[in-house]
């Protein structure tokens, strides 16, 4: 069942990456756009009073200037670091992403030292990158199996993210995969059914 599994992601990881790379740049950065606004329309993005990002990759959709948003709006903002001794990501809150993030393990943004870790295990809305999602909440992420880590930890209301290519009919699961509570994409705001 497992090794089945684990082929059945491989295949749709690069389904879906050749999906997405289909998509040309401009119209990339019109969806995230939209996407964005979309998600500040919700009550649950206007009640959080902390909320946990991601630094999107070339190719994810761009949630970053909700980032400056947030925190104009009083909210905290957190990010993802990865701990390279312990082969984990924590979060860290930000204060200014022009002076707190750095770019780090990976190749990706992410807090740097002197941020403060995030005490809290629970956070009021997680926005959580993925390389594709079903309508069952369902996230097929990279492969490493970090991000499923860190939501393990990290407590709250996950809003899987993508763009509407990376939507598929089932995601292959394993135990150990987190499932998402929401699904924003550029034309739709879903909540998922359990």
């Amino acid at each position: 069942m497992g090794r089945a599994v684990e082929q059945a992601k491989i295949a749709l990881r690069e389904e879906v990456a050749q999906r997405v790379q289909g998509i040309p740049a401009t119209e990339r950065s019109a969806a995230s756009a939209q996407a964005r606004a979309l998600l500040t329309e919700q009550a649950l993005w206007r009640s959080a009073q902390t909320i946990l990002f991601f630094a999107p990759l070339p190719g994810e959709l761009d949630v970053w200037p909700l980032l400056s948003v947030a925190l104009e709006a009083g909210k905290g903002a957190a990010l993802p670091v990865f701990d390279r001794r312990l082969k984990h990501y924590t979060a860290c809150l930000i204060q200014d992403p022009d002076t707190d993030v750095h770019v780090g393990h990976f190749g990706i943004r992410e807090p740097n030292t002197y941020c403060s870790r995030l005490t809290a295990s629970h956070v009021d809305l997680i926005l959580v990158p993925g390389v594709a999602f079903d309508a069952k909440g369902h996230r097929l992420g990279r492969g490493k199996g970090y991000y499923d880590r860190l939501l393990a930890v990290i407590h709250g209301t996950r809003c899987g993210v993508a763009f509407e290519q990376q939507l598929v009919p089932e995601v292959p699961v394993e135990k150990h995969d987190a499932r998402m509570d929401y699904l924003l994409t550029p034309t739709r705001w879903v909540e998922m059914q359990r």
